[in-house]
């Protein structure tokens, strides 16, 4: 699975989110593989113009390359409820 995470720098959700993804994929029994990819929104005006009142937004890369935005997550969501959120769109 290849997760696409649009952010900008010193966003505190962003930051929250990218730590928690981050912790899944370094935890060695996680059941839940990803390959992570951050976007920096204010290096892209069209990635901006999109995601700007939005962001942290995580989206899944499917085979064909489109992005499907995933539901977003509570930024209270624990790191245990949020790969049980991220398995089901294994």
């Amino acid at each position: 699975m290849h997760l696409i995470l649009y952010s900008k720098p010193d966003c505190h959700l962003c930051e929250g989110l990218q730590e928690k993804l981050e912790q899944i994929q370094a935890n060695p029994q996680s059941k839940c593989r990803f390959e992570l990819e951050i976007r920096d929104i204010t290096s892209n005006p069209v990635w901006f113009q999109r995601y700007q009142y939005e962001i942290p937004v995580l989206c899944q890369l499917t085979h064909g390359s489109t992005e499907n935005p995933l539901p977003r997550p509570s930024p209270r969501l624990s790191v245990e409820r949020l790969e049980s959120m991220l398995e089901k769109y294994k």
